[in-house]
């Protein structure tokens, strides 16, 4: 029964982690738009940046955790729930496609989409690539 009363405050502890995250991944998210705001283009190079940068994260993130358990659980939901859930922008993406729609611009609409999905899974993939790269030669220069 003991067990059960801790519950409580390691599910808050464990939401104050991800809260923490999403914070600084929200402000990160907003530096990146401010700093991509100069380059004045008609694609939303914010939010692709976001979403693949994000995904290149959560891969690496990935990665690592799948190669031990240095990480634990706390840090994990900070920052691949928090931070990459905080700094990449589904929501964004839609609402910048739904404008190139309204503007019937259907091949942007389309090349954007599958753009930011297609680079996202490459970026993810990438991240755990690169992990595994690391641990390798690593593990070469260090053995």
């Amino acid at each position: 029964m003991q067990h059960r009363a801790h519950e409580p405050l390691k599910t808050l502890s464990i939401s104050l982690f991800v809260g923490f995250g999403g914070f600084f991944g929200s402000l990160a998210r907003y530096g990146l738009s401010v700093v991509t705001q100069r380059f004045a283009v008609e694609w939303p190079v914010g939010t692709l940046a976001a979403n693949v940068v994000g995904c290149l994260a959560i891969g690496i993130l990935t990665g690592l955790t799948a190669r031990n358990d240095a990480i634990s659980p706390e840090i994990r939901l900070a920052l691949g729930t928090g931070f990459c859930g905080g700094f990449t922008t589904m929501s964004s993406m839609v609402y910048e496609t739904a404008g190139m729609l309204r503007s019937s611009e259907y091949l942007h609409a389309v090349i954007y989409t599958a753009g930011t999905l297609l680079l996202s899974i490459v970026a993810f993939i990438a991240g755990v690539m690169l992990v595994r790269m690391f641990f390798r030669i690593g593990g070469m220069v260090w053995s």
